[in-house]
């Protein structure tokens, strides 16, 4: 019978979450919802000494905003919990015993002490050291110590920790969904410990034992861990589970815009992007971090350029909705080499999502903004603002920069656009059109476009030389939307005003 698709993403809670990892997230969330399937989040808390106060809810806030939704995992719950694996303990201290039953693990009594002086004389020889096959029956473990020995020690509360035993000589396959047939020989990888002498399991023992008793089918993670699959593959077999044994994809790394190493917080700071979903606080520094959401990024348009950073949909085209990247997703569209990430093109993404969202919406998050700086318009007002200026934007907060004139009217004008284009008949022309502008009852901007163009004619005027000194009245600089649509917004009152203050104010200058 076929199995039901799951997946999970099973993050550390180590300090915020890598926008690489979001990646990660997103095509496994894609993957299970386009095969019926469900989408897990377990918190793989194993390494004690590296843990970070906030990080996990970091991890859940950061997908709440992205509205991926988890069927099952911490803060949801479900049929397969705990979802956390310090709370799992117990349960993965009777397997390492499994293990060591069936002669698969072994109990190492190392100190930490004995192997530095062991990789100090390695590296003294110009070798590296590594437990295993060459080198653990010359350490100090169950293999080698008589087994009245290892009972003493055991019995004496001697700290140990549990090793995989590596077969030797042995060749290891791994079927890669997105790379194929992968081989490697069990006598270039270590033994790696299973069971820490604080009690708890490392990564590779909880990691497989949780996607076994989780029913976990497919593992889809980044790159970095194809080394390690290697054990997990062996872990499968030992535990006698390689018939339910999940099937493994390992996606490209996601690197730097330069194409030249993984993508770091350190190429964040340098370029000023984020490589963070939410904006961090580190606890022990108070060094914050910036993050996509804070920085106006859209969740929508941040899934989309994720997306697409190591997929190809088939499609002559970018901008795709959820359903659509759901519909459309496929393991074997992901590239095998790394990802270059680009500001720009997120940047592109952002605005054409802007683009998209409803004014009354954008008007609503632009009127916080306005707030802030003591301004307060109706709301009705500020979406014609917006749906005047949007086109200009990436951002929510870019509106303001390019809106500030319809709030504030200008008290100073571009020396620039004065020295090109003020004529010594400047002030006198304008003065006669605010008197024009004064006696319309219609100050709709088709009426206000045939009036001007209208004045224009009759006083043989340069059209490009006046329609800027009338945009440098109304915005103070050479910029914004259409003319007649900035006048009619401010309407007849507000837009002679600033005509006259503008006359009055250039031409003693």
């Amino acid at each position: 019978m076929e199995r039901k698709v799951r997946v999970r993403f099973a993050p550390s809670p180590t300090g915020p979450l890598h926008i690489g990892g979001v990646r990660t997230a997103l095509y496994n969330y894609l993957f299970a919802k386009k095969n019926g399937g469900d989408f897990i989040l377990r918190i793989e808390d194993t390494d004690q000494g590296r843990f970070v106060p906030g990080a996990e809810e970091y991890i859940i806030e950061t997908f709440k905003w992205l509205n991926l939704n988890f069927d099952e995992g911490v803060q949801k719950g479900g049929d397969y919990g705990p979802y956390r694996q310090s709370d799992r303990k117990e349960i993965y201290k009777e397997y390492a015993q499994r293990l060591i039953d069936s002669k698969n693990a072994y109990y190492a009594f190392d100190t930490n002490e004995e192997l530095d002086a062991m990789r100090k004389q390695y590296e003294s020889e110009k070798k590296t050291f590594q437990y295993d096959s060459s080198t653990r029956e010359s350490l100090k473990n169950s293999i080698t110590l008589p087994q009245d020995e290892v009972k003493r020690l055991l019995k004496e509360n001697t700290p140990y920790v549990i090793r995989f035993l590596f077969p030797k000589d042995t060749t290891i396959e791994i079927d890669d969904l997105i790379r194929g047939k992968v081989k490697m020989n069990s006598n270039l990888l270590d033994d790696k410990v299973l069971f820490k002498s604080d009690g708890m399991p490392t990564y590779h023992l909880a990691n497989v034992v949780d996607d076994h008793l989780m029913n976990i089918t497919h593992v889809i993670r980044g790159e970095e861990w194809l080394p390690s699959t290697a054990l997990h593959i062996m872990l499968y077999k030992a535990f006698d589970w390689e018939e339910t044994k999940p099937e493994f994809a390992h996606l490209p790394l996601l690197l730097k815009p330069d194409g030249n190493g993984k993508l770091s917080k350190r190429d964040g700071d340098r370029l000023g992007f984020p490589v963070f979903p939410l904006i961090w606080v580190d606890p022990k520094t108070n060094e914050v971090s910036s993050g996509y959401r804070e920085s106006g990024y859209l969740p929508e348009a941040v899934i989309n350029m994720l997306a697409l950073l190591g997929w190809n949909p088939g499609l002559d085209r970018d901008i795709f909705s959820l359903e659509e990247l759901i519909s459309l997703f496929s393991l074997d569209r992901i590239s095998l080499s790394g990802a270059k990430f680009d500001l720009e093109k997120a940047k592109w993404f952002n605005h054409q999502y802007l683009q998209q969202r409803p004014n009354r919406v954008l008007a609503e998050d632009f009127s916080v903004i306005l707030k802030e700086k003591g301004i307060d318009f109706d709301i009705n007002y500020v979406e014609k603002v917006v749906y005047l200026v949007k086109e200009r934007c990436s951002f929510v907060n870019e509106l303001w920069e390019q809106s500030s004139f319809f709030f504030i009217a200008p008290n100073s004008y571009d020396e620039k656009v004065i020295k090109k284009r003020w004529k010594p008949s400047t002030n006198d022309d304008l003065y006669v059109l605010a008197e024009r502008l004064n006696i319309l009852d219609n100050f709709e901007s088709n009426t206000l476009n045939e009036t001007i163009h209208n004045f224009i004619e009759e006083r043989e005027i340069n059209l490009g030389q006046f329609m800027n000194c009338l945009r440098l009245s109304l915005v103070g600089k050479a910029m914004g939307p259409d003319l007649f649509e900035i006048a009619h917004l401010l309407g007849k009152k507000e837009t002679i005003e600033r005509i006259e203050r503008a006359v009055k104010t250039i031409s003693i200058i």
